[in-house]
């Protein structure tokens, strides 16, 4: 079995097409499990097997904890995407960074707007020994760049249908 590569700095490249270029689409499928329901007892499966997860609402929100949950996975997705921005960024800008990490907080909570729930994103990014204005900066390129980061900030195109 070979190593794990890094991704090609190559992808950094600007594309300049009118339309959207898929370039990878993952697919996941929920079931409601024991209590039918999704945030309580579901179960998170994607297309190609690699994921495979059981979901528990928190014993904040009244559950009994034992799973992962909704906010936990978008808090992963997030960090593991930007994470990988940066050090995308960094190797692109021949910038030593090592040990690396980014803390993401989701909460879930009230939505004083319309009554009903909201998320809240915090991002912590640690980077030992790069000097704090370049390091800002870095953190700035990789929030153009993080597609997460890019949803948080101006959203994107949703569909959802019946079949």
């Amino acid at each position: 079995m070979s190593a794990i590569q890094r991704p090609p700095i190559g992808l950094l490249e600007r594309y300049t097409g009118a339309d959207f270029l898929p370039l990878y689409t993952a697919r996941v499928t929920l079931i409601g499990g024991e209590a039918r329901h999704g945030r309580a007892s579901g179960i998170a499966k994607s297309d190609d097997g690699a994921l495979s997860v059981d979901l528990r609402l928190p014993n904040e929100l009244g559950g009994p904890g034992g799973g992962t949950n909704p906010e936990q996975l978008f808090a992963a997705g997030f960090a593991a995407c930007f994470h990988g921005a940066l050090n995308l960024i960094a190797s692109k800008g021949k910038l030593p960074i090592r040990d690396s990490s980014i803390r993401v907080s989701v909460t879930f909570g009230r939505d004083p707007a319309d009554g009903l729930f909201l998320l809240k994103v915090d991002t912590e990014v640690t980077l030992p020994g790069l000097d704090r204005t370049i390091a800002q900066e870095l953190i700035k390129e990789t929030e153009r760049v993080c597609p997460y980061s890019k949803v948080l900030r101006q959203g994107c195109e949703s569909t959802i249908w019946l079949t």
